[in-house]
């Protein structure tokens, strides 16, 4: 299949947008990025040693900064994994409106509660309780809603995931 097109998955932390992402573009044989791995190899830190010592103001910037030029670049084809608040930017919305296809990895939030809760990666949910999570999450669903597609994850394996977005890209590649 030949898309010419950048794939985008949004969605909270933890929904599986890196995992999904690598099995995604293995299957379709084209390059696979993960935004924060890139932003932690060009700042040489871990996401949650820039949050500490530089703030999350300053990572939101070179968040966006990175994923425009990952955007506007002339690869044609790749798997763009984005982190979980990145899609909270309006710049950044209308950049994967124009310049590729969105899929937002939904689940319940039960399920994403007990992936992230114990995580010392996630420097946003620090000291949150399951409710300010869950709230967290309702208030970023509005933004994801925005994506060309909605994935229900819920009860499916990842290749049943993946499976899901290749078909709905192949019906999109006959339209086109």
């Amino acid at each position: 299949m030949k898309l010419k097109k950048k794939i985008v998955l949004i969605g909270m932390m933890g929904s599986g947008k890196s995992t999904i992402g690598v099995l995604l573009s293995k299957k379709m044989n084209i390059k696979f990025i993960d935004v924060d791995s890139k932003i932690e190899i060009i700042e040489k830190q871990k996401i949650s040693q820039i949050f500490k010592l530089k703030g999350e103001k300053y990572f939101r910037a070179i968040e966006v900064k990175t994923i425009l030029s990952l955007l506007d670049s002339r690869e044609k084809e790749f798997v763009l994994s984005l982190g979980g608040g990145s899609f909270l930017d309006e710049k950044v919305r209308k950049n994967v409106k124009n310049n590729s296809i969105s899929f937002w990895l939904n689940w319940k939030p039960s399920t994403i509660i007990k992936r992230i809760k114990k995580s010392s990666k996630r420097p946003l949910i620090q000291g949150l309780d399951d409710k300010e999570i869950e709230k967290m999450m309702l208030d970023r669903n509005k933004y994801y809603a925005k994506s060309n597609f909605k994935i229900d994850c819920e009860n499916h394996k990842k290749n049943e995931i993946v499976d899901k977005i290749i078909l709905i890209l192949r019906k999109n590649e006959i339209k086109s």
